[in-house]
């Protein structure tokens, strides 16, 4: 989860490359900036058993028929979803990131705005855990207190792993991943 603005392009590369080499799924919010460059950078690992999944916002009033610019190209399977709010609404009933936090064994967070301080938000009132990749609380805004704050890749591993265990082995079907 990240700013939909800035990629963040080294962490997004690390984390995306990092969750493809373990077998985990990959879920975003199916936009630009940091969604899109950790997509990319987790398709691009050859022969990943995961997919990269992308809730997909729609317009208002319009269910189902996604914001422009969604889902970005590197989202293998979209989930379309009715809901429309985002940003500072992002932690009511009518937003997505519900299904984002939900969904996610663990949430990783990394430089955002509104919207990733809701995702967060939303992560300590669902129990998912959650650690964010920063160099400082004010990469992202508002992000609440009770989330890890870690600047050093190893560490978040170290967190993910701790907290989702090992990517079960796929299955012919190619389900049994749990997305990170």
């Amino acid at each position: 989860m990240g700013s939909h603005a800035d990629a963040h392009a080294d962490r997004a590369r690390q984390v995306g490359q990092w969750v493809a080499r373990q077998g985990y799924h990959l879920l975003t919010g199916a936009g630009g900036g940091v969604m899109a460059a950790v997509s990319e950078a987790f398709v691009a690992v050859p022969d990943r058993p995961g997919l990269a999944l992308g809730v997909v916002p729609s317009l208002p009033g319009r269910p189902g028929t996604p914001l422009p610019g969604y889902p970005n190209p590197w989202v293998e399977l979209p989930i379309r979803a009715q809901l429309d709010s985002g940003g500072p609404a992002g932690d009511e009933p009518g937003s997505r990131n519900h299904v984002n936090v939900l969904t996610s064994t663990v949430v990783i967070l990394l430089p955002g705005g509104t919207g990733t301080a809701s995702e967060a938000r939303l992560a300590l009132r669902y129990g998912r855990p959650c650690v964010a990749y920063l160099r400082s609380a004010a990469e992202i805004p508002e992000l609440p207190h009770g989330i890890p704050i870690e600047a050093d890749f190893g560490r978040v591993a170290a967190y993910v792993t701790r907290h989702a265990g090992p990517a079960p082995a796929p299955t012919r079907a190619g389900g049994g991943r749990r997305p990170a």
